[in-house]
């Protein structure tokens, strides 16, 4: 048990020193960034609760209504809800990029719990796949909306404030759902069809990222 929950973490807690260890700023931030990773973590719980009772409510008549809802909306709005409400409206930022390291860690944060729950289920014979996929995956997702809601805090006009508050919501969600609907769609040679997607994600989250570590938008 120790192992699999180890293995199911390990990836998390990497991607988040990597990107904790890229900040050229303030790196005096660490128990913000730490309490933000256990708020994504604990989220993982209530969305559970709530993706059942949609299941078990029927709310939902196709898989592809599932995955764009109840996967891709939900995880990533509540995870832009807390990071407005426990981060960005109480945390002041020394740069753009402590946008990335929150966005990062409450997605990782997420991503750690939930991977030992599948691990649970699955077994550990899937921690490579699910490291290299799904945790990667919420990682940038997280790195793209804090990167937007790092530009927001550095803004001072109100419109362009919102529109990065907006891209920060709306970005997460349609990547989200471009992964979740390429697994769905995709029965045989899914490698072939996500590979480019997620080099392509990873190269829009560093292009961010190497933005914010310079505080320009």
């Amino acid at each position: 048990m120790i192992a699999l929950i180890v293995a199911a973490i390990a990836p998390a807690v990497a991607l988040l020193s990597y990107f904790y260890l890229k900040n050229k700023y303030d790196t005096s931030i660490l128990f913000e960034v730490v309490r933000t990773f256990i708020i994504g973590a604990l989220l993982v719980f209530p969305i559970l609760v709530l993706e059942y009772a949609l299941e078990v409510e029927r709310v939902f008549s196709s898989d592809w209504q599932h995955v764009l809802v109840a996967s891709a909306f939900l995880e990533e709005f509540f995870k832009w809800f807390l990071l407005f409400y426990t981060v960005y409206k109480f945390v002041p930022f020394s740069s753009r990029y402590d946008g990335v390291l929150y966005g990062a860690a409450i997605s990782l944060g997420f991503a750690s719990v939930e991977n030992v729950l599948y691990l649970m289920a699955a077994g550990i014979d899937y921690a490579v796949g699910r490291a290299l996929l799904p945790v990667s995956s919420h990682a940038l997702f997280g790195v793209l909306m804090g990167y937007y809601i790092g530009c927001a805090q550095w803004t001072v006009e109100k419109s362009m404030r919102i529109c990065w508050m907006v891209l920060s919501l709306a970005v997460p969600i349609v990547l989200h759902s471009v992964y979740d609907l390429i697994l769905l769609a995709v029965h045989e040679n899914v490698i072939l069809a996500i590979v480019p997607f997620m080099f392509f994600l990873w190269w829009f989250a560093l292009s961010k990222t190497k933005k914010a570590n310079e505080n320009i938008a």
